[in-house]
């Protein structure tokens, strides 16, 4: 294959296929670019038109390339690293001169990256702390010692200095075994768990169908992690005579913290959250139990049903037990009273 990498135009890439070219475009690219692009950023590229062959464009990822084509890849200007902060709306639960608690709502993504460069929560926190955040654990997550989801509601802390960092992140990494941190949180999952109390003790890693998901995996795997959910059913919704129900209200306690934790375990045993697309999707039929007004407000529901209720730590300054909790958003109120008839 010929050097792709003589254009003059740093943004404007050129490859030829070579004899033992083949396979998918989408995959095909990503074997050239190694670690620079990843697949999936090719593949919004090739959707986006920014790909052609022979001066037309080559917008299916899954065209088969063939020895001797010539692409034209033609990359986007790289994004500032630095975030800018942005006046944006923040439920403040608590702040000093070393953290800062916050009440996430949906939808709010919690550092800058891939496709969500602005409007994040990093943008908010450093128009509202100003300086105090910069540098603190890296400059993209100034501040953020751990986080949650988009579409996850409820409680975070955040540091203002580097020794509030520090002293917060390790009782992150070290999960409340030996310290003041808890972490719980409230999911609506359709079904109803058995036993009503129980503990999923399941180590979980990457998916070897999608990177992007997380997946229940052997001990022995390499990446797999330690994953212990302990989880309690605090109300059951429509349950029948034979002590089944269509969805119920559950409790969830965090041993361990990792990626997609309480919706990758809730959907192993059987039992998803409503409205998470990713990993129970083939569960959205159940709410055709329902009447329609109720059926309504389920189909229309637009995120896991998913909210961190309970935060609570050791102030790093002071050493006293900080404990704070958020109520159910009015949407999973809402999801909830429509199950409840």
């Amino acid at each position: 294959m010929n050097d792709p990498f003589k254009e003059p135009a740093d943004n404007i890439k050129v490859l030829t296929a070579d004899e033992a070219a083949g396979g998918r475009l989408d995959a095909w690219l990503a074997g050239q670019f190694g670690e620079e692009i990843s697949r999936s950023r090719l593949k919004v590229l090739i959707k986006e038109g920014a790909v052609t062959m022979n001066g037309t464009p080559a917008t299916d990822p899954q065209r088969k390339v063939k020895p001797g084509e010539t692409y034209r890849i033609e990359l986007p200007a790289p994004e500032d690293p630095t975030p800018q902060g942005e006046d944006l709306p923040l439920d403040v639960l608590y702040e000093d001169e070393d953290l800062i608690v916050i009440s996430k709502p949906a939808g709010l993504v919690v550092h800058p990256g891939a496709g969500n460069w602005t409007g994040t929560l990093v943008n908010a926190l450093i128009h509202h702390c100003g300086d105090t955040l910069s540098g603190i654990g890296g400059v993209r997550r100034p501040g953020i010692v751990h986080r949650l989801d988009k579409d996850t509601t409820g409680v975070m802390v955040v540091a203002k200095n580097d020794i509030a960092h520090r002293h917060l992140s390790l009782q992150f990494a070290d999960h409340g075994r030996t310290m003041s941190l808890e972490r719980a949180y409230q999911a609506i999952v359709w079904g109803r768990p058995r036993p009503l109390v129980g503990t999923i003790d399941a180590p979980l890693g990457r998916s070897t169908s999608d990177r992007t998901k997380r997946a229940v995996q052997k001990p022995d795997r390499e990446d797999s992690d330690e994953a212990i959910t302990h989880y309690k059913v605090l109300e059951r919704f429509r349950e029948l005579p034979d002590a089944t129900a269509l969805a119920c209200l559950v409790d969830c306690h965090l041993e361990t913290g990792r990626t997609h934790q309480i919706r990758v375990h809730m959907a192993h045993i059987g039992h998803p959250l409503l409205g998470d697309t990713t990993y129970g999707g083939g569960f959205k039929t159940k709410a055709n139990l329902l009447a329609d007004d109720a059926k309504d407000i389920v189909n229309r529901f637009p995120r896991q049903a998913l909210h961190a209720y309970l935060l609570q730590f050791e102030h790093p300054r002071t050493g006293e037990v900080m404990h704070f909790e958020a109520p159910l958003p009015e949407d999973m109120l809402e999801l909830a009273a429509a199950l409840r008839g």
